[in-house]
């Protein structure tokens, strides 16, 4: 009996052995007693993966920059550089040659008008005119006799109105012969004329032509529309809460269309009031010579606010993480088991102004960042090698 007991013990431990090896080896293997643990703000990268994350180093330096508001809006003349042409006393358009586009100087003639009123009004002056002679003769003989006590004081102011109405009327002829282009002056019985020539007031190009020969105009119709491209203006909008960043005299960058080409202008006026749509207006002076800019044409425009000295980077080394900005400078260069590695820190900063691609930053603890190598193209990769640990970093 005890054999057989000592036969089925000895069983037992045999189907035990293989158990018992099998648990021993599904357990993981312990790490080394010696692996490196990176500080969170630490990334570590092989020099292949450097070269696949693109990292560039630069450094960071003192830039003048500014704050840039961006507004839209259109380009525009001032009041006194667009004129609309009618003809004050209507008629029939005789003659012209022009079309949208082209070019007049001020005083050049857009047109012929005839109307046979305008021989009215010049036979009525020059009749009126002759009446004056005669009449300011007798005024003075009439007054000077009244003096001698020759003439009664009634039939001097007889004589008086009559030579007053006179030259009212004169002086009325005049201004409607002036109205309708005809200088009376040079007015005498031999050029009395049923046509007027109908003149520019202005120097520009014509942005509308609504005529034709023998087409009868109104008082109250626009006949040409003259806009001076020499002095153009900017007119955009901004909303309310800006009003306080923008001022007289400040530099403004903008496009027009899809293009790249960049204009200058100058801020000459800001709005007293604000629109009902909550947002006001800002006119600035177009500075430099633009051929292809034309009035009516919608802008971008880039409004630069006063400008700083500060410490900046290029903008895309500044990223964000959990709410936080960085930068990545360079650690050190290091072996693991025989491998070369560089070593990256993050470094936490705070954003400040922005323009022409840089970004003004300032180091949030003792760091001393100007001292030290910024990565200034990859930043963003390393970054990711960061949030996705296993991936690029090591």
């Amino acid at each position: 009996m005890k054999q057989v007991s000592r036969i089925l013990s000895i069983f037992i431990i045999c189907l035990a052995l293989p158990f018992t090896a099998c648990k021993e080896k599904s357990k993981p293997a312990a790490e080394p007693a010696n692996a490196e643990v990176l500080p969170d703000d630490i990334v570590e990268l092989r020099a292949d993966q450097i070269k696949l994350a693109k990292v560039e180093l630069g450094t960071t330096e003192m830039r003048s920059l500014g704050n840039v508001l961006k507004a839209s809006g259109v380009v525009t003349v001032a009041p006194q550089n667009e004129a609309t042409v009618c003809m004050p006393l209507g008629g029939f358009i005789k003659s012209t040659s022009l079309y949208p586009g082209n070019t007049v100087n001020k005083g050049q003639t857009l047109a012929v008008i005839e109307n046979q009123d305008f021989v009215d009004i010049q036979q009525n002056y020059l009749e009126a005119k002759n009446k004056m002679v005669f009449a300011e003769g007798e005024y003075k003989r009439h007054t000077s006799l009244f003096k001698d006590e020759v003439y009664s004081e009634m039939n001097v102011q007889q004589v008086t109105v009559e030579y007053k109405n006179l030259k009212a009327l004169i002086k009325s002829l005049e201004q409607k012969l002036v109205l309708i282009g005809i200088n009376p002056a040079h007015l005498t019985e031999e050029n009395i004329s049923n046509s007027v020539n109908l003149v520019s007031p202005i120097k520009g190009f014509l942005k509308s032509v609504n005529v034709n020969i023998g087409k009868y105009v109104s008082p109250t119709d626009v006949l040409f529309e003259i806009v001076n491209s020499d002095n153009m203006l900017l007119e955009l909008s901004l909303f309310e809460k800006d009003a306080d960043k923008v001022a007289l005299g400040q530099n403004i960058k903008f496009t027009i269309n899809n293009e790249t080409e960049e204009h200058d202008a100058v801020i000459s006026q800001t709005a007293k009031s604000v629109n009902n749509d909550r947002t006001f207006r800002v006119y600035a002076t177009v500075h430099t010579s633009c051929k292809n800019v034309l009035p009516g044409m919608y802008v971008n425009a880039l409004i630069q606010e006063s400008v700083v000295e500060v410490m900046a980077v290029p903008s895309e080394a500044v990223v964000s993480f959990d709410d936080k900005d960085y930068v990545f400078v360079y650690q050190r260069e290091k072996q693991e088991d025989g491998k070369p590695f560089t070593e990256y820190k993050m470094v936490e900063v705070k954003k400040g102004i922005t323009g022409d691609g840089f970004t003004g930053i300032e180091v949030t603890g003792d760091f001393n960042i100007s001292a030290a190598k910024i990565v200034v193209k990859g930043a963003y990769n390393l970054l990711s090698a960061k949030k996705n640990a296993g991936e690029m970093a090591c």
